[in-house]
């Protein structure tokens, strides 16, 4: 009889996108041998859904009803705060560490999700007390187990945003918002208080290109325009004029026009101000003197190739005092994750199928998402991902799909790395069915690892604390979650 016992590393929406496929097109009458493990190094799952949209985008989070509807298949179970990988190296320092090894022996097929996880570094900028990456900031006010220190904001009265893409305008718009606005949305009350005690003022969006190059939404500009309490500074009118030869898309045309309208607000009538200032490329930050209490971000003004569409230096400098330089250029995978491609940034694959460096498909094990697209894309593009990857994982195990599994591309030319060999990856082809390594089976008993069932004690405790105070949620941390679900566990035995 045909089974699968599959191993999803990560617990964002594309492993439950691919989960929720996979039991949907699988039901338990046609392949009652299949189960579907998901393993994350967080004890909460949902990934970016969680941990990544903003607070004030209540409606994107809808999708975790799907994932809900998944992990009531008995054939699914989730193992939470669980690092994998070749070394026991996890910026979640509760974690409990299971080697990749143990998966091909106790798994059929594998599944990497597990996103693209590290912020680009702008090489000009390296982290410093001056200059912190956007993921620091998005984990603070996400209340991310990695546990980010809270920005000094009581300090701060002006924050440069390198990057224009959407998280660019979260972060400004976090910044920028009322508390007493924000406090209904899911924002734990310490991040609420020291947003309350915020001296911000202004807030700079800075972009080496120019306003028909900008990454972000028109939804998102949109919401920045409307904030009641800051207004943005007029942009030059001549740089809105596209080019003769340029066909604006739908997204370009619409940004135009709110562009050019300007905010809801006008510039002198709000206590905080904003501004996208296009064509600069930090060259420098020097950190503040006695003499000047700003740091000194330097700018190499730029222009656009117009056979490349480039950004390339004018020759002109500028420099612009500020109290707070937080880059937000994106993101990639580890590269401590098996299947590395350091080329691409993220895992190599062909259809879903991970690639080993010699051109490859590597047998019944698959990636999607980000892990396998890089951080690009949507929920919508995401879930369309995911049912692409779930229908070749199908395809795959199946009888007519079983050439697929010696598809070939142009090797990479990335070294091979270990675990890489047909021999060392082969998965293990009769796995115990209900099974879990042994190293999981040793900590399920001390509450360590947390399942879906725990995830949902927590859930609707965390909207109950919220409601008392009026509020779409009150979020728990690791510790106070686990002292919770274990008085919970104590009080129903």
């Amino acid at each position: 009889m045909t089974q699968m016992k599959l191993a999803i590393i990560g617990a964002g929406p594309s492993a439950f996108y691919v989960a929720s496929r996979l039991l949907s097109l699988l039901p338990h009458a046609s392949l009652p041998a299949l189960r579907i493990h998901m393993y994350d190094r967080l004890w909460a799952p949902h990934g970016l859904v969680r941990y990544g949209v903003a607070p004030d985008h209540p409606e994107v989070k809808n999708c975790t009803h799907k994932f809900d509807t998944a992990a009531t298949d008995p054939r699914f179970r989730f193992f939470g705060n669980v690092n994998i990988g070749s070394t026991p190296i996890s910026p979640i320092p509760h974690s409990v560490n299971l080697p990749l090894s143990s998966i091909f022996s106790n798994y059929s097929h594998l599944l990497f999700a597990t996103g693209c996880t590290l912020p680009t570094l702008h090489p000009a900028l390296p982290p410093s007390a001056h200059c912190v990456p956007a993921l620091s900031l998005v984990h603070w006010y996400t209340q991310h187990p990695s546990r980010p220190p809270p920005p000094a904001l009581d300090r701060i009265t002006h924050v440069s945003l390198i990057g224009n893409g959407n998280v660019s305008l979260d972060i400004a718009r976090m910044l920028l918002s009322s508390p007493s606005d924000l406090a209904k949305y899911d924002i734990p009350e310490h991040v609420l208080d020291v947003l309350s005690r915020s001296s911000v003022k202004h807030v700079s969006i800075i972009a080496r290109r120019g306003p028909f190059e900008a990454a972000f939404t028109v939804k998102e500009l949109r919401e920045l325009m409307n904030l009641p309490e800051a207004s943005m500074v007029p942009i030059d009118p001549s740089a809105l004029i596209p080019s003769p030869d340029v066909k604006l898309t739908r997204q370009q045309t619409r940004a135009l026009q709110l562009l050019r309208k300007g905010s809801d607000k006008s510039l002198g009538t709000t206590p905080k101000t904003w501004s996208l200032d296009f064509f600069r490329s930090p060259t420098g930050l020097a950190p503040p003197t006695s003499s000047s209490p700003l740091a000194q971000l330097s700018f190499a003004h730029t222009t656009l190739d117009p056979k490349t569409n480039r950004a390339v230096s004018t020759g002109e400098t500028s420099v612009l005092p500020t109290s707070l330089v937080v880059t937000s250029l994106g993101f990639h995978s580890d590269p401590m994750m098996s299947f590395y491609d350091p080329g691409l940034g993220h895992l190599r694959t062909l259809s879903g199928r991970v690639i080993s460096s010699s051109g490859t498909a590597l047998r019944n094990v698959y990636a999607s998402g980000w892990a396998a697209t890089g951080a690009k894309g949507v929920l919508a593009s995401t879930m369309m991902d995911a049912y692409a990857v779930a229908d070749t994982i199908i395809s795959d195990l199946l009888p007519k799909g079983e050439e697929a599994n010696t598809t070939s591309v142009p090797p990479s030319p990335s070294p091979e790395p270990s675990l890489q060999t047909d021999n060392d990856i082969l998965m293990n082809s009769d796995p115990r069915l209900d099974g879990v390594p042994p190293e999981i089976e040793v900590t399920l008993k001390g509450g360590l690892v947390t399942g879906y069932e725990d995830w949902k004690a927590v859930d609707i405790e965390e909207v109950r604390r919220g409601e008392a105070t009026g509020k779409e949620r009150e979020r728990m941390g690791w510790e106070e979650a686990r002292t919770f679900l274990a008085q919970s566990r104590t009080a129903t035995s």
